[in-house]
């Protein structure tokens, strides 16, 4: 009976949600891209082996997308936030590994460049993610509101006049994983927010450790040129 409880809850849900949802598939294309990075990443740059990460990526997202489809969103909750902590925790590592291996040369410039290359677009998707998954309850919470109230972010929607958004169709706008990408790449390239003002708490100390990671990088590139003049 508990069984037969969940699945009318279930379906309960997916009821009172909007005819054209906000489509997963862009998120789940991000976590496997940050993944993938981590195998371009040589050895010494990479806690354990190269593939340890990137499975362990996989095997999160599997259940994550099988949970949603099943209708079990708290359990797709869970998941996404278990895929973004590891992809998380693997980005924090290797910067580590990179800072440190910096003065003993081990890696050439053309690897040093490739291996900043791919952290610094793994920061952009990974809290393009955290973002997306976290702001005004997650894209399940956003979906049944079937507008963006609550949010983290003042996006520039939010901020024209009633009587424009209506003539340009966006009377029920509410962000998307490429608003949340965007507003990632532009904390990643400017070390703040841009167009989108922060509200939240949360936000700001997600931003924070963003800029701070993508900082880092450039600084190892930074330092890595001057050694070679």
């Amino acid at each position: 009976m508990a069984w037969n409880g969940l699945k009318a809850l279930a379906r309960a849900e997916e009821n009172s949600l909007p005819d054209d949802p906000e489509p997963r598939w862009p998120a789940v294309v991000a976590a496997l891209a940050a993944a993938g990075l981590y195998t371009g990443l040589p050895e010494a740059l990479t806690p354990g082996p190269t593939w340890l990460f990137p499975t362990i990526v996989i095997g999160l997202l599997i259940p994550n997308v099988i949970s949603h489809h099943a209708g079990r969103h708290q359990l797709n909750t869970v998941f996404g936030i278990a895929v973004n902590a590891a992809l998380t925790l693997g980005l924090t590592m290797s910067v580590f590994l990179l800072i440190i291996t910096l003065p003993t040369g081990i890696e050439t410039p053309q690897q040093l460049l490739f291996s900043a290359a791919c952290l610094w677009t793994t920061n952009i998707l990974i809290f393009a993610l955290w973002y997306w998954r976290l702001d005004a309850g997650g894209p399940h919470e956003r979906d049944k509101r079937l507008r963006y109230m609550g949010g983290a972010f003042l996006f520039p929607q939010l901020t024209v006049t009633e009587g424009f958004s209506r003539e340009a169709g966006q009377e029920n706008w509410s962000p998307e994983f490429v608003d949340y990408l965007f507003l990632s790449f532009n904390t990643n390239t400017a070390f703040s927010p841009t167009d989108s003002p922060v509200l939240a708490r949360w936000a700001k100390i997600f931003m924070m450790l963003q800029s701070l990671l993508s900082l880092l990088i450039i600084a190892v590139l930074a330092a890595r040129a001057v050694n070679m003049v």
